[in-house]
């Protein structure tokens, strides 16, 4: 072999270096989870919709936002960042029901609010860390300031209840990055995202019950974890009717410990 032969030898197995280091660089970077405020999109009428990762992808970090797509279950969930008369008709009617929901509650909320916070664990609910704060977690790199936010909450809820707080977590406004869900996960939580929600938080601009109905029926799809705001004075006149609505399209109401507990068998 001559030393020009050689030597285009040595600059081809650079070049093929190169391209290896680049071309896992590249995969890296398109695996990396997206951070910012979590966002779907519902391509087809009546079937699951896609989140801006994949739920595959989210379970890696023991956090999900869809059930099973096989399956006419759906996962009902609340957020509640403070208490203005609603939560009481909600409660009574996810009894009458029979269906079982999360609560992501915040400080204030339980602070404010223990006699509800009370009848959520007595009916049979979940009741999920929202947070003390409802600050925007993926601001928190320090891993101490953040187990402090769940941390205050798991310890005001004992307070309160005199249970030990079960270790579901939904960040506030869906604002989350990798390093949070990594952080979550190392505290033994599952960070519950959503396939299904719509504006229901703006009190001086509540839906109408034909507006609500125009987004939470056509949308909803096996599997679906549906996020509702315990605020809303429209989700507490329409709930009754909605799920009527639901289980005659042949839903049934499944509880988020065993989305995950399927998932995790699965998987």
């Amino acid at each position: 072999m001559n030393q020009k032969l050689r030597w285009l030898l040595v600059i081809l197995l650079v070049l093929l270096l190169i391209g290896a280091v680049l071309l896992g660089c590249f995969r890296q970077k398109d695996e990396a989870l997206p951070a910012g405020s979590w966002g779907l999109s519902f391509p087809t009428e009546g079937q699951a919709s896609v989140g801006n990762t994949s739920n595959d992808r989210l379970l890696e970090y023991n956090a999900a936002y869809l059930g099973n797509t096989s399956k006419k279950v759906i996962y009902l969930t609340f957020d509640a960042g403070y208490e203005n008369g609603c939560t009481e008709k909600i409660l009574d009617t996810l009894k009458a029901h029979n269906t079982p929901a999360a609560f992501f509650l915040v400080g204030n909320y339980i602070e404010k609010n223990p006699a509800l916070v009370k009848r959520m664990v007595e009916d049979g609910h979940i009741v999920g860390n929202h947070t003390y704060h409802h600050w925007d977690m993926s601001k928190i790199s320090d891993e101490a300031t953040f187990r402090g936010e769940l941390e205050s909450l798991e310890e005001l809820y004992t307070q309160v209840t005199g249970k030990t707080m079960e270790k579901y977590y939904r960040p506030p406004q869906g604002i989350y990055s990798e390093e949070n869900l990594k952080m979550a996960q190392d505290m033994g939580y599952h960070t519950v995202f959503w396939s299904l929600a719509y504006v229901d938080w703006l009190n001086d601009d509540q839906p109408t019950k034909e507006q609500a109905f125009a987004k939470l029926l056509p949308r909803i799809h096996d599997g679906a974890v549906v996020l509702l705001h315990s605020t809303s004075q429209t989700n507490a006149e329409i709930l009754d009717e909605l799920l009527t609505k639901w289980e005659a399209m042949g839903y049934t109401f499944g509880s988020i410990d065993e989305l995950f507990a399927q998932q995790e068998k699965t998987s």
